[in-house]
């Protein structure tokens, strides 16, 4: 685990990359294994995986989403026989990926996986199902990072459409679209009727199906029902408010435990609340001014024992997201 001197904690409250977003791990399977990877092309990733395997194919689903494809992506693979996705997942949790894709497909094996990803409170699964059974099965887990995408045809889902949507969305500024309405190349539209898709979203699931015309994703949401973005957007603000602070205090010779110095570090915040509304995470009020505020309280409101001992406590910050319209009722008059 790396090293950190700053901890930020973010609650979402109900009614309510700079760094490692946008890069996906696949996780697979090979023979003797694989470490740790990392590619920018097929042709990079045809040497160690053929193209009939299944982390080949994962990748070029992943790839082939045109513009917003990522530039980059990991693999890394344990022995089916000797080896299991948890613990290989475990080792190479730290390096620099945010979103894993795992070529795996039985529930109870994803089940693991999902439960690994949750435990940690951070970083994204996504996976995909054909069987509404499967789907009830990690539903009643409830996980907040685990989203999975149902398709009705094992065919399509043997296509890897949980690697297409992270490819159409995953390596986008984090905030500035939402998950719903991606178009997945290379998927067919399910054919599934608006029961089973109200079932689908219900129940943890996420559709792929014609809309207006046009195949397009469902709701965004994990599998306890919250979007996809707001996960993304918490996570983005949390890693960056660390790092710039962590860099700010890497890079002065003291930040002095006086008002200046606690100036700095809000400062610091600030900026990245700035840049994460225009980024499109926050919100703005009528007069266009971003909905998030800070606190740090001053020197003479920190207590001697956190002064003696060189720990700055007591700060927060908060902000509105500023979300996104998934639908809408408009209504008209005609007159005669």
């Amino acid at each position: 685990m790396p090293i950190r001197d700053v901890t930020v904690t973010i609650n979402l409250l109900q009614p309510a990359g700079i760094t490692g977003f946008g890069k996906p791990l696949i996780l697979g399977t090979k023979t003797g294994g694989a470490t740790y990877k990392e590619y920018s092309d097929l042709a990079g990733l045809a040497p160690d995986f053929a193209s009939s395997t299944d982390v080949y194919k994962m990748a070029a689903a992943l790839l082939g989403q045109g513009q917003n494809s990522p530039a980059s992506f990991a693999v890394v693979a344990y022995d089916g026989m000797s080896g299991d996705a948890v613990t290989t997942l475990q080792a190479n949790w730290d390096r620099d990926w945010y979103f894993l894709l795992a070529t795996e497909s039985d529930v109870a094996d994803v089940k693991l996986i999902a439960d690994a990803v949750e435990g940690k409170g951070f970083k994204m699964f996504a996976t995909r199902v054909d069987d509404t059974t499967d789907l009830a099965t990690l539903k009643a887990q409830d996980y907040d990072r685990t989203f999975v995408i149902y398709h009705s045809s094992a065919t399509e889902v043997a296509k890897y459409p949980d690697a297409a949507w992270v490819g159409a969305r995953g390596s986008v500024p984090v905030g500035s679209v939402t998950w719903k309405f991606a178009q997945l190349i290379g998927i067919t539209a399910d054919t599934i009727g608006t029961s089973t898709v109200e079932s689908v979203d219900t129940g943890g699931g996420n559709v792929y199906v014609m809309r207006g015309g046009q195949p397009r994703t469902g709701e965004g949401k994990t599998v306890s029902g919250e979007f996809i973005d707001v996960i993304m957007s918490k996570d983005w603000v949390q890693l960056n408010i660390e790092n710039s602070i962590q860099t700010l205090l890497n890079n002065s010779p003291k930040i002095p435990y006086t008002n200046a110095g606690i100036g700095q570090m809000e400062g610091a915040t600030i900026n990245v609340l700035k840049a994460g509304y225009n980024q499109g995470i926050i919100a703005e009020d009528d007069d266009g001014i971003p909905l998030y505020s800070t606190n740090f309280p001053s020197r003479e409101q920190s207590n001697a024992a956190d002064r003696a001992a060189r720990k700055y406590t007591g700060a927060t910050f908060t902000f509105e997201l500023a979300g996104a319209v998934h639908e809408s009722t408009i209504n008209g008059t005609i007159t005669v």
